[in-house]
């Protein structure tokens, strides 16, 4: 802000200045000024003005005199100086020549001040040399120590002497006062004559001698409004004459001041008339010491300058000819200027030998004498490609504002051009310098545009290095250009190119570009076209597998189980039997799937756990709630084929595993539900029961410590049958009638019924028909028994011990659909020590019949001729 505060300052206080200097003066109605930078002329008596026309925003520079300056002079002399002012600048205006400064506004008087216009200015010599009269305050910072390079001298020089030859031969006049103040330095830092002030034109008539009248020096006169003594001709003394020669002299004064330390001249005469006369008499005898100063190369031709002699003083283009100038910046800066003169095939000659010259060339020189030439060449597409390249080796040696203020504005209409194609190739191999020094908005207006052409070129080389330069400014990019513009002409070069070297540049591209997108646009665009590319080479496939790897490992990004379970993977593991694949490659491709799938398998089972882990905390709130009254089923019998499938989550889909759908379905105990304590307790409640059950009762055990029954084992279901029913029939006793459908009556809880859906069981099973006396009891798997009196008497005393089942089946006779568990005391006489599993028999019940009515009764041969 304070830099903006100053300049502010700075632009309103130049112009109040110039408001109070040129009211009314003609030129600030088409020019405005807006910085004094220099002074010129004759006591440097004209303030030099930045600015610019106001109807075309063209640079220019403002002269202005301001008439209060010469307030301290006489009426006689104020009145002399201004007329000679306005003569000198309307010979300017006449004059037109690369070496003579141009004038854009001829010059207009107003009451306090004269004015005019002029191309850019950057200072008048004697501004450049140190002197600083007449000059804003503080001094301009370019102006500042500022020093004058060899190679500018000389140029300066040659510019100076070939204006001298235009002046002398083709104008036939004499400028008469050669001198720094007279001499303008233009924005580019070319040599310009100017101060016509006290020039002499040629009397004679055409054809004739040329012939320049003399005045002679008036000591009454003031110093400004005469030639500057210090570089007057001494034959302006000794014989009353002049001629060009006497400019020669005055340019060799020049020559000495410029190398001479403090930059002051031979005699240092100043405005003393009287020292001037002793000095002409002294430089005849000119000691060669005093040259020592000047440049090797041009002291002997500085002293032949200063000869009294005027013969024997070279003429312009005698100067030009020394072996002085004989220097290859002079020659380039020289052509630089004569450009329009050659053709397209000599210029392109020389501007490929000049990025050699460039690199030794004073880098002041480069920005403003040699860019300007340069630029000038950007009209002629068919030679850009030759001019391009010296462009952009200045702004490599350029600050950033250089760049932004000399070469930006140039190079803007270049990016346009798509014809020649090598154009926007120099472009690309120097993008990251370009991307260096352009500001961020002019990248997103110039670059980018010209980025996305040469993505749509049809140039391999140029879409290869494009696709090398996107990623290091992808972060200039914003959002909506990299989804909307960039990615989709990538992509769609990917797909389209036929060069596997541009389809593999594709991917590196993408590769690098993750890192400046977010996880969904990468989802969403990226992964999806990646098995869209049609062709699979190697290298095609390994820059693949290089944006999966990166997208995978990236703590931004990452790939979802989802999207590699389903996309991925069955795109990457079909390329794993690509036959063009190296051992290398293959190794690559076949560890990023199986890192893949265990990414996959991890991130799952974590799932599943979780899911898993919920499911069986809600179980277990179930079974809390639920009453502990049920039964445990017994497993099925596995075969060899059902062991193969356990285990892989198909067994509640199987047939022997289908749940009972009865009307009344079977409650199941979880033991998981009762306690150590519970479990004791109903254990010995079952002992009581059976021992109250016998008939007559056995001898008292001692009740071992109660253990969980083992599992029953698998049994020859067919074996089993006839053998337990053979023995039972051999020795079944009579026994009373007795009812089973007790309410208090509870099967024994270690007892499970595998029974059908369906409560009707089939009619095809073996004991459908079978009638068993009704005092027979069956015996239950456990080798248990129950008394008939206790099953039916409700007020037994194990009555309450003993849970109830609803629906019990009978395996006599008329049974419900209730489940129970028997005691056989038939089975239990035969053979105290002999447990049977009879659990095969639950699928062999007979068919629910009236409870009221009696069970069919079968003789003895009838029961042997069911069982064979």
């Amino acid at each position: 802000m304070e830099v903006f505060n100053k300049f502010y300052s700075s632009v309103s206080n130049t112009v109040s200045q110039l408001s109070g200097v040129l009211p009314g003066n003609p030129v600030t109605r088409e020019f405005e000024a807006t910085q004094y930078i220099a002074s010129a002329g004759p006591g440097l008596l004209w303030k030099v003005y930045k600015g610019y026309k106001k109807s075309t925003k063209q640079e220019a520079s403002i002269f202005v005199f301001e008439k209060k300056q010469l307030d301290r002079w006489s009426k006689g002399d104020k009145d002399v100086m201004i007329d000679i002012l306005k003569r000198g600048i309307v010979q300017l205006t006449k004059l037109k020549h690369p070496q003579i400064l141009t004038v854009q506004h001829s010059l207009e008087e107003s009451r306090e001040s004269l004015a005019f216009a002029t191309e850019p200015v950057f200072a008048s010599l004697a501004n450049v040399l140190g002197n600083t009269e007449n000059m804003p305050q503080p001094i301009p910072n370019n102006l500042v120590n500022y020093k004058l390079y060899d190679v500018e001298i000389k140029y300066g020089l040659m510019q100076i002497a070939e204006g001298l030859a235009f002046l002398h031969n083709d104008v036939k006049l004499l400028h008469h006062n050669i001198c720094p103040e007279s001499i303008i330095v233009n924005q580019q830092g070319a040599w310009k004559i100017f101060g016509f002030d006290f020039c002499i034109a040629n009397q004679s008539m055409t054809g004739s001698a040329p012939f320049w009248p003399f005045n002679e020096y008036c000591q009454a006169m003031h110093a400004l409004a005469q030639p500057a003594l210090d570089y007057l001709a001494p034959e302006y003394i000794l014989s009353a004459t002049h001629s060009p020669a006497s400019d020669i002299y005055s340019l060799g004064m020049v020559i000495y001041a410029l190398h001479s330390t403090g930059h002051q001249t031979l005699g240092n005469i100043g405005n003393d008339y009287t020292k001037f006369k002793k000095f002409t008499n002294e430089i005849r005898h000119l000691s060669p010491t005093k040259l020592l100063c000047v440049n090797d190369g041009l002291r002997e031709f500085v002293k032949l300058m200063l000869n009294p002699t005027p013969e024997l003083r070279p003429d312009p283009h005698q100067f030009l000819k020394i072996p002085y100038f004989e220097d290859v910046g002079v020659k380039t800066l020289n052509y630089l200027d004569s450009l329009f003169q050659w053709d397209n095939l000599q210029k392109s000659q020389f501007y490929k030998g000049l990025p050699q010259i460039i690199q030794k060339m004073p880098h002041r020189i480069c920005i403003y004498r040699i860019l300007p030439c340069l630029t000038k060449e950007f009209v002629n597409p068919p030679m850009v490609p030759f001019v391009l390249p010296n462009v952009l080796l200045i702004a490599e040696n350029s600050s950033k504002e250089e760049y932004v203020k000399y070469i930006l504005p140039v190079l803007k209409p270049v990016m346009l051009i798509q014809e020649p194609i090598q154009i926007l190739l120099i472009f690309m191999q120097k993008m990251e310098l370009l991307l260096k020094l352009t500001p961020g908005d002019e990248v997103k207006s110039d670059i980018l545009p010209m980025l996305y052409r040469a993505l749509e070129s049809d140039a391999q080389q140029i879409q290869e290095l494009c696709l090398s330069v996107l990623p290091t400014f992808a972060s200039l990019i914003d959002y909506p250009a990299m989804k909307n513009a960039l990615l989709p002409r990538i992509k769609k070069l990917c797909l389209s190119t036929n060069y596997i070297s541009v389809r593999v540049n594709c991917l590196l591209c993408l590769g690098k570009l993750l890192e400046h997108l977010d996880k969904w646009l990468v989802l969403d665009e990226i992964i999806p076209f990646l098995p869209q590319i049609p062709s699979r080479e190697p290298a095609v496939l390994m820059g693949i597998l290089g944006i999966y790897k990166l997208t995978l490992g990236h703590k931004k990004l990452g790939i979802t189980k989802e999207v590699m379970a389903t996309k991925v993977l069955p795109f990457l593991i079909p390329l794993c039997v690509e036959n063009g694949l190296t051992l290398n490659q293959f190794n690559a491709l076949v560890s990023l799937v199986k890192l893949m799938i265990s990414k996959v398998e991890a991130e799952h089972r974590t799932k599943l756990e979780q899911l898993n882990s919920i499911q069986n905390e809600s179980k277990v709130m179930e079974h809390a709630l639920a009453p502990p009254d049920n039964l445990v089923s017994a497993p099925p019998v596995q075969n060899d084929i059902d062991k193969m499938f356990s285990g892989l989550g198909i067994d509640p889909f199987s047939f022997n595993n289908k749940p009972e759908k009865d009307n009344h379905p079977t409650p199941v105990v979880e033991s998981g539900s009762l306690s150590m304590e519970d479990k004791q307790r109903i254990a010995q409640q079952q002992e009581t029961a059976r021992k109250l059950s016998r008939q007559p009762p056995p001898k008292a055990i001692p009740s071992p410590l109660i253990q969980p029954p083992p599992q029953p084992k698998p049994v020859d279901l067919t074996s089993s049958l006839f053998q337990a029913n053979l023995s039972q029939l051999k020795t079944l006793p009579k026994a009373p009638q007795t009812n089973m459908m007790q309410p208090n009556y509870r099967p024994n809880p270690n007892y499970s019924v595998f029974s059908e859906p369906s409560t009707q069981y089939p009619s095809y099973l073996p004991f459908n028909d079978l009638a068993i006396t009704p005092n027979a009891s069956w015996s239950s798997p456990s080798g248990n028994f129950a008394s008939p009196s206790n099953l039916t008497n409700p007020t037994s005393p194990n009555a309450n011990t003993i849970s109830q089942s609803t629906n019990s089946t009978s395996a006599i006779g008329n049974m419900s659909n209730q489940s129970g568990n028997f005691n056989n005391k038939w089975a239990n006489n035969q053979n105290q020590t002999m447990k049977q599993d009879w659990s095969a028999f639950e699928s062999l019940l007979p068919t629910q019949v009236d409870s009221n009515k009696e069970p069919k009764k079968l003789s003895d041969s009838e029961m042997m001729d069911l069982l064979s």
